[in-house]
């Protein structure tokens, strides 16, 4: 079976959708197919924001894909912004796959986007090749991942953070957002939270900082 997909939560997610402002639902990234799986899981369709994926893999995305430029925060804040009045938007913070049990450090840039944040555990199991690479070609991270005669992808919904952990409530700043988000999805998962940045990973695997 190809595919299979595993959905935990005890609340449906969908009773938490805002009148006037989308959700940003903040995971953990294992693959390239993350906001395709978060979508089936809430059977509705989200915005994706991406980073530097390929044109190609923008095309064949189902979901709609918003490129940030990661160059220009507020340039970046703003778009995001705009994508949210249009409806719920997925965001993976760590800006790079990781396919070991460990979080690479979260970007805290959804944390002055919204107050509206759900946290989301992503696992994903495979029997023959792994969907990511560091240093091959990304577009193809899809096919391999597909490629596996039985895929798992488990997608875990954890409780919307509450207002006390946003950073409108003046108690935590936004680094402290993205810490608190890392760790409760970390927890989630029994995985390993880390600083190891996005850049630090692909110069330790591939030699260079994973710009496409």
């Amino acid at each position: 079976m190809v595919g299979s997909l595993s959905r935990r939560h005890s609340i449906d997610p969908t009773i938490w959708e805002a009148k006037t402002r989308g959700l940003v639902y903040v995971s953990n990234h294992r693959t390239l197919l993350d906001p395709i799986y978060i979508s089936l899981a809430l059977m509705k369709p989200v915005i994706t924001v991406t980073y530097s994926i390929s044109r190609i893999s923008e095309l064949l995305s189902p979901l709609k894909c918003i490129r940030l430029t990661r160059r220009d925060r507020e340039e970046d804040l703003k778009m995001m912004e705009e994508i949210l009045s249009l409806g719920n938007i997925v965001v993976c913070p760590e800006g790079t796959t990781c396919r070991e049990p460990y979080l690479l450090r979260f970007s805290p840039l959804f944390a002055e986007l919204s107050d509206d944040i759900v946290p989301v555990a992503l696992d994903s199991k495979v029997s023959m090749f792994y969907g990511t690479t560091a240093s091959g070609h990304k577009i193809l991270d899809p096919l391999f991942f597909l490629l596996n005669p039985r895929t798992i992808y488990i997608v875990n919904f954890l409780e919307k953070l509450p207002k006390s952990h946003s950073c409108t409530s003046g108690e935590l700043s936004k680094i402290e957002v993205a810490n608190y988000v890392q760790n409760e999805i970390a927890k989630a998962l029994g995985f390993q939270c880390t600083n190891i940045t996005r850049k630090e990973k692909y110069m330790l695997l591939a030699g260079n900082e994973g710009t496409i």
